[in-house]
């Protein structure tokens, strides 16, 4: 699919979307994909208790914090969602979030499935996409084929794969990352329909209305 949207007006109000799905699934290389195609759609940055990985710069792709600072903000209700995940904490900060959809600019949350159920509790509008892979076995394949995990981490984050797999059906769309270039189509596809609403374009039916007029 190739996608021109150049001349591509900015929405009325932005779209919360809520991508999940098990590690290895292709998140992150399908939503950067997207982030370079899709105008007016930006990247949450989550925090995280996680140590950095090589090659990860703070801001860009996660906020680190410590324990006590990351529990600084629960306390103070700053997060629109938050979960322990892998034995590490997750959290999306809520101003920047609501910032964003009031101003036009829709937001992708890269969350797990307990996330994603908070969010779906204090933004109900939110739109949630699950990124599948074609099987475990795969799955666990593009786990390794990182080469930044230790075995140990790879054993407890297959253990809890059909978890993630199980909350499937708690979303609106479903993308299986089988075929790369197919996947990057569907992905998109979602992004620039849910953006086509009405009710985030009513600057554009009240010109259409007045031309009656």
């Amino acid at each position: 699919m190739s996608l021109n949207l150049s001349s591509w007006t900015r929405p009325d109000q932005g779209a919360l979307f809520v991508v999940s799905g098990a590690s290895g699934t292709g998140k992150t290389t399908l939503l950067r994909e997207a982030l370079r195609h899709v105008p007016y759609l930006s990247f949450s940055v989550s925090a995280t208790t996680r140590p950095a990985r090589v090659g990860e710069t703070e801001g860009v792709d996660y906020r680190f914090m410590d324990h006590t600072q990351f529990q600084k903000h629960v306390d103070a209700g700053d997060f629109l969602e938050y979960a322990q995940v892998y034995g590490n904490r997750y959290g999306t900060l809520r101003a920047p979030v609501l910032q964003a959809l009031a101003q036009g600019v829709s937001v992708v949350l890269d969350i797990d499935i307990q996330g994603a159920r908070q969010v779906r509790k204090s933004l109900p509008d939110g739109i949630g996409i699950f990124l599948a892979p074609t099987s475990i076995e795969v799955l666990e394949q593009r786990l390794r084929a990182r080469g930044t995990e230790a075995e140990d981490t790879i054993t407890l984050r297959m253990a809890q794969v059909q978890e993630q797999l199980n909350g499937s059906g708690d979303f609106e769309y479903v993308v299986v990352n089988d075929v790369l270039s197919c996947a990057h189509d569907c992905l998109q596809a979602v992004f620039v329909a849910e953006l086509q609403r009405v009710h985030r374009r009513q600057s554009v039916v009240q010109g259409l209305t007045r031309l009656d007029g």
